[in-house]
């Protein structure tokens, strides 16, 4: 069981430690929200790599093969998905700058709820089918030296989502830290253009690393 959980530690902040472009929007999203948004949106992520794990262990290369097939479009959505969550931020960021600026402001923009914010990431990180793959892989070579039992299984997955959830929320936490930083509203447009292009700038990379 030891061995278990410690493979599911290492497996989940495997996954989860790379910033990419989804850990880039989570940082950004608590830093034009609050901590709570962005706790909210890291337990989405953390629930992805959570399911991830235990379909790997569940089904391990059979589902692996089987997605092999959309992996393409699968990469295609979620670039385009990145993308739109990158132009909206900037469009968001532009219009909140120009009414701090203007004589009179009406209305304000909807606020991000906590369930909406983790629906949001959790559908981003799903649309990432290679987790499984590297679940899958972790799993096979664990299996290929000793068969687990359903404890140990489940321990492991657990672990994953545990390891993933709170590296997601050490990410939360720093945009919240850099929210409180950067409260003016130069700053505040400054940070969410740039968090933008950056997003933009991975989703490219990730569609070009799949060619």
């Amino acid at each position: 069981m030891i061995a278990a959980l410690v493979a599911g530690l290492l497996a989940g902040y495997g996954i989860a430690m790379p910033v990419g472009a989804v850990a880039t929007y989570l940082v950004a999203l608590t830093a034009r929200t609050s901590l709570k948004i962005g706790a909210c949106a890291a337990l989405g992520v953390a629930t992805a790599d959570g399911l991830y794990a235990l379909i790997a262990e569940a089904g391990g290369s059979a589902l692996a093969r089987a997605i092999e097939p959309v992996l393409l479009p699968l990469r295609w959505a979620s670039v385009l998905v990145l993308i739109a969550l990158a132009v909206r931020g900037g469009a968001v960021a532009v219009r909140q700058f120009s009414r701090c600026h203007a004589p009179a402001s009406v209305g304000r923009e909807a606020p991000v709820s906590p369930v909406r914010a983790y629906l949001g990431l959790w559908g981003i990180t799903m649309m990432n089918p290679l987790t499984v793959i590297y679940f899958a892989a972790l799993v096979l070579g664990g299996q290929a030296a000793s068969a687990p039992g359903h404890l140990e299984q489940g321990v492991f997955v657990l672990a994953a989502f545990a390891a993933s959830a709170s590296w997601q929320l050490l990410l939360a936490g720093g945009g919240a830290l850099l929210g409180r930083a950067l409260t003016g509203a130069r700053g505040q447009l400054v940070t969410a253009l740039g968090s933008s292009l950056l997003i933009t700038v991975l989703a490219f990379r990730l569609l070009v690393s799949s060619a």
